[in-house]
């Protein structure tokens, strides 16, 4: 199904000309520029992403079910992202905006190819979502707000529209790694080539130049690589990107305020950990081993952009201001943990996975579980004694008792003193796997 929303957007609105520019750029270009047949069913790092259980269990410690739930993908370009959020949380229904009409037309395609029928699509703006007359349980807004004339306005949209427990996934270019890029779009600006919607003339044109400069200019070394000498999607997406703007984190955490979001998390927040940066994390510099403990979230965040820009993108889920701020899991008690139940990440519930983790149980190898899912840019791996816990997992989340109990019966006696394994210690050594587990995202440990 597709549907205009009704626009009141004024001819003498200064924003109108840059808004129709960019309308113009993805209807020319759609974006992403995917084939209609390709499928990320099985990228799980994706899915992951795209999986609404994640930021509600960040936000909440608790676990909730994809059923049932509404999502909107906010700027859904082609429905590529659409199929993934369909993918990731089965049972929702999907709901697609853009402002390129060209956009829609090839997401209903790869929805129908796909055979995804709870979804509908609209063309309109951000600012114009209450239109809809919906609310959102999940909103998705991924690679758009950099683009808007007032990003505040597309925040306070989206914000209008999002249930009162509801997240939204947003980002926002960085200014620090791709401050390159816009040397290159002030460039081609000064040139005159993003005066109007840049085409196959534009394109063609900053090919030549880049190609003509020797490979030691600094904006070349930057910008260009082999990948740009065909690819015309990569030089709209960059070099002539239209309505391209970068942030920092201050300035990001500033129009979540503004828009009355509270932020929740980096979508990578494990690539976000400035201790990482850091020869010895335990051997600091006096300065920064007593300054770094007082450093808020947002301190912490916009001291890793500055020492180490490696993210395109900032990349967060925000959701409305909440009162109640839970108890971080590194800092509950052993009565805490006594009631816990745990749930394996449902992006792990598949074929693979199961196969993989019953060969290593039963071979008695260890688990390289980040080789299914890698949220860091080290391997995980889990003893075949202790992976033994997740097994029951994939059918349905279990008490930690239960578990405890399941690895007592593989291990009824201590390997070294031959006499039998204490209550305290499998206790223990369980709630530390299950404490690595979940604060690497692969597992969700939850209270009643």
């Amino acid at each position: 199904m597709t549907a205009q929303i009704p626009s009141q957007q004024s001819a003498t609105n200064p924003d109108a000309d840059l808004l129709e520019k960019i309308r113009r750029q993805f209807d020319s270009a759609p974006y992403p520029r995917i084939p209609v047949e390709e499928n990320p069913k099985d990228n799980t790092n994706y899915l992951y992403v795209h999986n609404l259980v994640t930021p509600y269990y960040l936000r909440t410690q608790k676990v909730t079910n994809t059923q049932g739930k509404v999502i909107l993908d906010a700027g859904c370009g082609t429905g590529y992202k659409s199929l993934a959020l369909a993918l990731a949380n089965p049972g929702a229904k999907i709901i697609g905006v853009d402002i390129s009409p060209e956009s829609i037309v090839f997401a209903q395609k790869r929805l129908q190819y796909h055979g995804i029928n709870n979804v509908e699509f609209h063309v309109g703006l951000l600012e114009e979502l209450p239109k809809l007359g919906m609310e959102f349980d999940y909103i998705n807004c991924d690679d758009v707000l950099y683009l808007l004339p007032d990003p505040v306005a597309g925040l306070r949209g989206m914000q209008s529209v999002l249930k009162p427990e509801g997240i939204i996934r947003v980002n926002l270019h960085s200014s620090l790694q791709r401050e390159w890029y816009y040397r290159a779009q002030n460039l081609f600006q000064f040139m005159g080539l993003m005066d109007s919607n840049p085409e196959e003339t534009e394109i063609g044109i900053v090919r030549d130049i880049m190609k003509a400069l020797k490979n030691d200019v600094i904006l070349k070394k930057q910008t260009w690589n082999p990948i740009n000498e065909e690819d015309n999607e990569s030089i709209l997406a960059n070099h002539l990107l239209v309505g391209d703007k970068g942030s920092t984190i201050p300035q990001f955490f500033s129009l979540l305020q503004q828009a009355d979001l509270e932020f929740i998390s980096m979508v990578n927040w494990l690539r976000w950990d400035v201790m990482d940066l850091f020869k010895e994390p335990d051997d600091l510099p006096p300065f920064l081993a007593l300054s770094l403990p007082e450093l808020s979230t947002e301190e912490r965040l916009h001291l890793f952009e500055l020492l180490h820009p490696i993210h395109r993108l900032l990349d967060i889920w925000c959701g409305h201001p909440q009162p109640e701020k839970l108890l971080p899991i590194s800092e509950w008690t052993d009565a805490n943990w006594e009631k816990a139940t745990i749930h394996i990440h449902p992006i792990l519930k598949n074929p693979e996975f199961r196969t993989e983790l019953t060969e290593c149980v039963t071979q008695m190898r260890p688990l390289i579980i980040s080789k299914f899912l890698s949220l860091t840019h080290e391997m995980v791996s889990i003893d075949s004694t202790m992976a033994l816990c997740l097994v029951p997992l994939l059918e349905q989340p279990q008490p930690i008792t239960s578990l405890i109990e399941r690895w007592k019966q593989v291990r009824p006696i201590n390997p070294v003193t031959l006499t039998p394994t204490d209550q305290k210690e499998a206790f223990d050594l369980v709630k530390l796997m299950l404490l690595r587990l979940e604060g690497l995202g692969y597992v969700m440990v939850e209270q009643p």
